[in-house]
């Protein structure tokens, strides 16, 4: 019988890649899974599937790490690393939709459903441009590898648990 431990952080890309920057955390997955990261993180490109990260994550994570495009007002490109006290903390969107990906509501699905996200981080990217195109503005596209290097840090600079708490900066 196998003693492996099921990866304990989820790193989920989030976004629609038909909204140009809105596609910058399936870009960020894209990278990341050409990165050596510890066992116990599992990464994975959901894209607009909110029904899909909610049942995955009822298998139970210590962390969850979402990557999106979040606009807070900061110039386009700008990467930052938050841990959302509450639900409050997110891109809200009053509605429980299963083929959008707003992450409130995907949180909000999960607590119904029971499960339990663990600790919620977020690595994100201020947007220039969500028209309908396909491919991010040049100053996204250059935040990707940014991201990249977050996450990777995340993950081997912590124990399995991530249990280092960030500040609430940008990165």
């Amino acid at each position: 019988m196998s003693t492996t431990r099921r990866p304990s952080v989820l790193v989920a890309g989030i976004g629609n890649i038909f909204l140009g920057d809105d596609g910058f955390g399936v870009d960020v997955i894209k990278q990341l899974e050409q990165v050596e990261l510890p066992s116990w993180v599992q990464i994975a490109d959901y894209g607009i599937s909110g029904m899909h990260l909610a049942y995955d994550l009822m298998g139970g994570y210590d962390t969850t790490i979402l990557i999106d495009a979040m606009p807070r007002g900061e110039a386009p490109g700008t990467v930052f690393l938050l841990e959302p006290d509450a639900m409050s903390d997110l891109p809200v969107n009053p509605a429980v939709d299963g083929h959008g990906m707003q992450p409130d509501a995907v949180f909000r699905l999960l607590k119904l459903l029971g499960g339990d996200a663990g600790r919620v981080l977020v690595v994100g990217c201020e947007p220039e441009n969500v028209d309908e195109r396909i491919g991010l503005s040049p100053a996204v596209a250059a935040a990707v590898s940014q991201a990249v290097r977050v996450v990777v840090d995340l993950a081997w600079g912590s124990s399995p648990h991530l249990a280092a708490k960030p500040k609430k900066a940008e990165v």
